[in-house]
């Protein structure tokens, strides 16, 4: 799945993907293939500037660490961040449910008299 296709969804997968715990900007990326079985498999380039607009937003914050030798960033989650999550988690089921009115095989909605 492209980067292009998660238009307006990056930012609350990022999220949910903090929610579980601290993560480096990498492990970030491997959560995100892992959840997916391997279906959002999204290159650096995406994934490290939402990160950055996560943590300019408040919903994200950060802290260096070295790790055998190399220096990584660590991601976590705030409380401003748990609370934009609920926020997305409801407009993505009104949004789902909507759109599955349209796009469910189980047939049309009945048309207005």
């Amino acid at each position: 799945m492209k980067a292009q296709a998660l238009h307006g969804h990056l930012d609350a997968l990022l999220l949910a993907v903090l929610e579980q715990g601290e993560l480096h900007g990498y492990a970030v990326i491997e959560a995100l293939r892992a959840r997916s079985d391997g279906r959002l498999d999204l290159p650096t380039g995406t994934i490290y500037p939402a990160l950055r607009r996560l943590e300019r937003a408040g919903h994200v914050a950060s802290s260096w660490s070295t790790v055998n030798g190399r220096e990584r960033r660590t991601y976590r989650l705030t409380d401003s961040g748990r609370a934009a999550l609920t926020g997305e988690r409801t407009g993505w089921r009104e949004f789902s449910a909507t759109v599955g009115r349209f796009l469910d095989q189980s047939g049309p909605p009945s048309a207005p008299a």
